[in-house]
């Protein structure tokens, strides 16, 4: 599923708060994105509309609830990256990052202990 930058923003909002209604969600936005109630109630009907949110009434209130975990949407959202630039491959996105990204020695020990275990897993020494 394909989110855009600004449904992640609204996604984030009712990862941390659900059910919410449109106001609420509103109100639980970064200040840079503070938008009209109009243009978050848009925001939630194209989740909807996308399956990535559930919509619920109580009296004249519709309540919205994530359909899908935040580790689902950026597992979804590495997968379309790593089609998309890397040819499908995850070794090239972490080849990526080892050559232009500075990891500190905390980092490149989960990562090679990560990749040690990966290789255990896949039936190698």
């Amino acid at each position: 599923m394909k989110l855009s930058e600004a449904e992640w923003t609204i996604m984030q909002a009712l990862w941390k708060h659900s059910p919410a209604s449109v106001r609420e969600v509103m109100e639980s936005l970064p200040q840079s994105n503070r938008w009209a109630y109009s243009t978050v109630k848009t925001l939630l009907s194209r989740l909807s509309e996308k399956a990535a949110v559930e919509v619920s009434k109580r009296t004249n209130t519709s309540y919205f609830e994530p359909l899908i975990s935040q580790p689902q949407a950026q597992q979804s959202e590495i997968r379309n990256l790593v089609d998309r630039v890397f040819d499908g491959t995850v070794g090239g996105l972490v080849q990526h990052l080892l050559n232009k990204e500075t990891l500190n020695s905390k980092q490149q020990q989960a990562l090679t202990a990560l990749l040690e275990e990966e290789m255990k897993g896949d039936g190698h020494d």
